[in-house]
């Protein structure tokens, strides 16, 4: 996990890309004040998101153009992972769909931008 120091920075950047969609999906659709503790929970959260984003990124194949790799990792990422656990822990407690589906596409977003933040940054592979 080494790669997560060498690219400290892109990662912290896409963490507080992430930070600011939350906030801002959080005015548009959000239900009052969020509590510093969750703010830091959601902190975390994004920063090892873009953490595993960042090492899929370095590790993709070249079987594409880069920018193709960069943004299908982040939804390959999304489909295959966070889709279906914020689909079945939202709805095993009763969350409507539409919420569900917001949530759902807020990930979506954050990811992307998270990819191409760090794409546009540059990520370093660790040496060998």
């Amino acid at each position: 996990m080494i790669y997560i120091l060498i690219n400290l920075v892109p990662i912290l950047v896409a963490t507080l890309i992430g930070l600011m969609l939350g906030a801002a999906y959080h005015v548009a659709f959000g239900r009052g004040r969020v509590s510093a503790s969750a703010i830091a929970v959601a902190a975390l959260g994004l920063f090892w998101f873009a953490s595993i984003l960042a090492g899929a990124l370095i590790l993709a194949p070249p079987k594409a153009a880069p920018w193709i790799m960069a943004v299908g990792s982040a939804v390959v990422i999304w489909a295959g992972f966070v889709l279906p656990v914020v689909a079945v822990t939202q709805r095993y407690h009763g969350v409507v769909a539409r919420r569900i589906v917001g949530d759902s596409l807020f990930w979506l977003v954050t990811m992307v931008a998270q990819a191409v933040a760090m794409k546009l940054i540059g990520l370093v592979p660790p040496g060998v």
